[in-house]
């Protein structure tokens, strides 16, 4: 690519790699962001090979298959290079016309693939049998010497996983499992989901740690709003003996100069005495017998 932007006015060339530069970064995370640098790119240098394939896979990448493969068809012809092959026929299947990329796979480019090319138009030739309904038809596609090998390559687990998925789809469920394991093997980068199919076929179910966490946090409250509850109603019930209680005695400060102790007598009355209430007959009798 270097090389392609050498034939650019320094200037030019410098602003076109700052936006190829953003569509490498952004197109797993953020497809829609790099197809908009590759449109500015495309803008300033169109006649460069890299910006029509760069442009070709972040459409591709947004799921504009139509730009995308006439990207790479222009990529193709610049370059004379057959390793777009692939991904124009996959995107043909995008496009909803599987039967083209069947032929496409069929064609001699193929043959002009590395091992890496050759087995990613396996991968889409499966692919493009699924999607005619012919699911053990995209099985046979899969079963190939480098399916059977057992050294690990780059495309080893994607492979894998293509045909443990086929053999599910085709109802062969004891075989799809034994693949997927073969897939867990080989994909150290966690690249396939791998582990999470196999759990599902073995009736593994996984709980979220966060939402655990939350619905703790939610029970805890709960749990608290009733302990705030119960404290409201002792401190009430408290507020209200303490109003009771100073309804029938007086408290005085003894740090307050207007304080007069009572007297003696008086201090030792409990408020809590009973109180005999002595009628005005029985005080009369009490005088005559005196």
């Amino acid at each position: 690519m270097r090389q392609e932007l050498l034939s650019l006015p320094k200037g030019l060339a410098e602003e076109v790699s700052k936006n190829l530069v953003m569509v490498a970064r952004l197109i797993d995370e953020d497809p829609e962001q790099a197809y908009a640098y590759s449109r500015i790119a495309l803008r300033l240098a169109s006649r460069v090979a890299a910006v029509r394939e760069a442009a070709g896979f972040a459409a591709y990448a947004t799921q504009k298959y139509s730009e995308a493969l006439a990207e790479f068809r222009a990529a193709k012809r610049m370059t004379g290079s057959v390793e777009l092959w692939p991904v124009m026929a996959d995107c043909e299947r995008g496009l909803g016309r599987p039967e083209r990329a069947l032929a496409m796979a069929g064609e001699p480019e193929v043959q002009k693939l590395d091992k890496a090319g050759q087995v990613e138009m396996r991968l889409v030739a499966a692919g493009a049998r699924r999607d005619q309904g012919q699911l053990e038809a995209a099985i046979v596609t899969l079963q190939s010497p480098e399916l059977a090998s057992s050294s690990v390559q780059p495309w080893t687990a994607r492979l894998r996983y293509a045909y443990a998925d086929a053999l599910l789809a085709a109802g062969r469920e004891d075989e799809a499992r034994e693949w997927f394991a073969k897939t867990l093997e080989a994909d150290k980068d966690g690249a396939t989901d791998a582990s999470d199919r196999l759990a599902e076929l073995d009736g593994v179910e996984f709980v979220d740690a966060s939402d655990a966490i939350a619905d703790d946090l939610v029970e805890g409250d709960e749990g608290d709003e009733d302990d705030e509850d119960e404290d409201d109603d002792q401190d009430s019930a408290e507020v209200a003996a303490a109003e009771r209680a100073s309804d029938v005695a007086e408290y005085y400060d003894e740090d307050d100069e207007e304080y007069e102790p009572l007297e003696e007598s008086e201090a030792d009355f409990d408020v809590t005495d009973e109180v005999v209430v002595v009628e005005d007959d029985e005080r009369d009798a009490g005088r005559d017998k005196a």
